[in-house]
């Protein structure tokens, strides 16, 4: 689809990594490598996707249940993606990127989740890494202020159990050390002065959610 649309997957041979998306399941944090692997009912799947257009890149991930999840787990796939809402709607000429970050701390630690903080969001542009980083903590009033025409990729990684993680032997899938289920929500925002904008909701998704 992503080639079909005259763009390219953008996580394809990016240093290395070997699929067109990452598919993280379960305790898998961020950086699964999609394989044959069955799902079952109750799992939870991370799905996060790149592709570059026109010398641009957008980023977005999402994590979907399969079928029936227990309460904990559909309590941590909420809050993480209410998370990623929090901290867009800091994104505004003059807040600073502390804002952001604390809006997602904030948000998940007093529900008792923890933040992932050995991995964050970036700037993206014509790179899919660029400066600054986004963490998903630190301290409201602090860091660089956010100008108009800055596009930055918020991606909370939120876990059920503690925040220690470590990367599996094929070099990329992190996962929870406790071996307890992770989430991860993820878009694309440009801060502009009529406010954030969100690049990679889908026109029909029923899930869009407008933010101040």
């Amino acid at each position: 689809m992503i080639v079909g649309a005259g763009a390219y997957p953008t996580f394809k041979g990016y240093h290395g990594y070997p699929s067109s998306i990452c598919a993280s399941i379960n305790d898998e944090v961020v950086h699964g490598i999609p394989s044959k692997r069955k799902l079952r009912e109750g799992d939870i799947v991370g799905i996060d996707c790149g592709a570059t257009y026109m010398g641009y890149v957008g980023d977005a991930a999402v994590t979907v249940p399969v079928g029936k999840v227990g309460e904990p787990v559909q309590r941590l796939l909420e809050a993480t993606e209410q998370s990623l809402h929090r901290a867009i709607e800091k994104c505004h000429v003059g807040n600073r990127l502390g804002d952001v970050c604390n809006a997602v701390q904030s948000y998940v630690e007093p529900l008792g989740f923890s933040v992932v903080k050995n991995y964050c969001g970036h700037g993206i542009g014509r790179a899919m890494h660029e400066e600054p980083q986004v963490p998903n903590y630190g301290k409201p009033g602090t860091g660089p202020i956010l100008r108009e025409g800055l596009v930055i990729a918020i991606e909370p990684m939120i876990n059920l159990g503690h925040e220690d993680v470590k990367v599996l032997s094929d070099g990329w899938t992190v996962i929870t050390l406790d071996g307890q289920p992770s989430a991860h929500f993820e878009h694309t925002v440009a801060i502009t002065e009529d406010g954030p904008q969100i690049l990679t909701v889908l026109e029909n998704s029923v899930k869009a959610v407008e933010v101040a």
